[in-house]
């Protein structure tokens, strides 16, 4: 069981009241992000949604997809969304975002590369979340902790991951950074 430090009882009966909030969960591959934002969510929300900003790229990025989709079991409602994650109508939700660095993919090729372009869109669609009816869950990768990309286009999205997250961490009411499956709460209202 992943530990619930800093986070709110689940109250007998399941779910409690929204605090209406964003929550950034950042961390590397197979760090546990997914399976613990999941679990948060289920402590928040007896019907919690997915929101999974994934495109169907190939035969394993749809294996991949169908992995996650099996982890989740008929309390959660999943929605796709590629790009346009604030104009949902998700009122009164707690709403898993996953993930952040599939979501920038999105806009970085739409955008033929261009780091600017793709910042300030994503930019405008974190700003534009309702978190005063909702509560978010938002999940990133860190791409700059490991080796650096080959390539300069790796190097530009690497660039383009940092910035973002960034930017959702500052926005965010609390941030987890998760390593080895243990959060670890970097900030906290």
């Amino acid at each position: 069981m992943v530990p619930d430090e800093g986070l709110p009882p689940a109250p007998s009966g399941g779910g409690r009241a929204l605090n209406n909030r964003l929550i950034f969960i950042t961390g590397g591959a197979r760090s546990g992000k997914s399976r613990y934002a999941q679990q948060l969510a289920l402590q928040l929300s007896n019907n919690p949604v997915y929101l999974a900003t994934a495109r169907h790229w190939d035969d394993d990025f749809e294996k991949r997809i169908q992995r996650h989709q099996a982890e989740r079991d008929e309390r959660w409602t999943s929605i796709e969304e590629e790009k346009k994650i604030s104009g949902l109508p998700l009122t009164g939700k707690v709403v898993v975002v996953d993930c952040v660095t599939l979501w920038l993919t999105n806009f970085f090729t739409d955008n033929k590369y261009d780091i600017d372009a793709s910042l300030l869109q994503g930019k405008q669609e974190i700003d534009n979340l309702n978190t005063t009816e909702n509560t978010y869950i938002i999940i990133s990768n860190e791409l700059g902790m490991g080796m650096h990309a080959e390539t300069e286009i790796g190097r530009k999205f690497t660039d383009l991951q940092g910035w973002m997250n960034q930017y959702i961490a500052q926005k965010a009411d609390k941030v987890i950074f998760m390593v080895s499956g243990i959060p670890m709460i970097i900030k906290s209202p």
